[in-house]
């Protein structure tokens, strides 16, 4: 949410698109009021959700141009380690996004979907970039890192990402020429004003 309203107060045209071009799909338990700061917050963010229009009207990832943009983000969420991290549409438009110098960022579990990124010749385009996301600490912490099949920071660690480990739980942004990226969810907010300063 607070990229959206980021993106959308500096004025910017924001458009969504999800492999297939499908609604995408609320993760119900980040609407929980532990992490919306009560039951005011969470109220608001699921209010704010159903009143944009983009999320009711995604494009198809599968199509979309990076050329026709001025620069791509991809939000976080556990979504991303189940389709992105194995969608090669989306690994395309990482390869060409990060290849062109456009900004790019990423953030929370969505570096998942760079799992998916290759170059020609097989090699990853993010091997030796500098570049955070959500961490095994704070999977542990969250109580969830037992239940999955393998964990983010393994994985960019295994296709040689030179992954930046900040504090857990609290907003880190790495930058790395035109790669940004966040660790966690409290870290959207500034990647998305790191995101805009490229824009300017």
């Amino acid at each position: 949410m607070a990229p959206y309203e980021e993106f959308k107060a500096a004025g910017h045209q924001v458009v969504v698109a999800t492999p297939g071009g499908v609604i995408p799909t609320v993760d119900k338990g980040s609407l929980a009021p532990q992490f919306n700061g009560g039951e005011e917050g969470a109220k608001k963010i699921a209010d704010t959700l159903a009143s944009i229009t983009e999320f009711q009207r995604p494009i198809k990832l599968e199509e979309v141009e990076p050329a026709d943009y001025a620069a791509v983000f991809y939000p976080g969420g556990h979504g991303p380690m189940e389709d992105l991290a194995v969608n090669a549409d989306s690994g395309r438009l990482l390869v060409r996004a990060l290849a062109s110098g456009m900004p790019l960022g990423v953030v929370c579990h969505a570096p998942a979907a760079m799992l998916a990124a290759l170059n020609e010749d097989g090699t990853s385009p993010f091997a030796g970039r500098k570049l955070t996301g959500f961490t095994n600490v704070e999977e542990t912490q969250a109580g969830l890192a037992d239940k999955a099949e393998w964990l983010l920071q393994d994985r960019l660690v295994e296709l040689g990402a030179d992954f930046q480990e900040g504090e857990p739980w609290a907003p880190h942004v790495v930058i790395d020429g035109n790669l940004v990226t966040g660790q966690n969810p409290s870290s959207a907010a500034p990647l998305a004003t790191e995101l805009l300063k490229k824009l300017a």
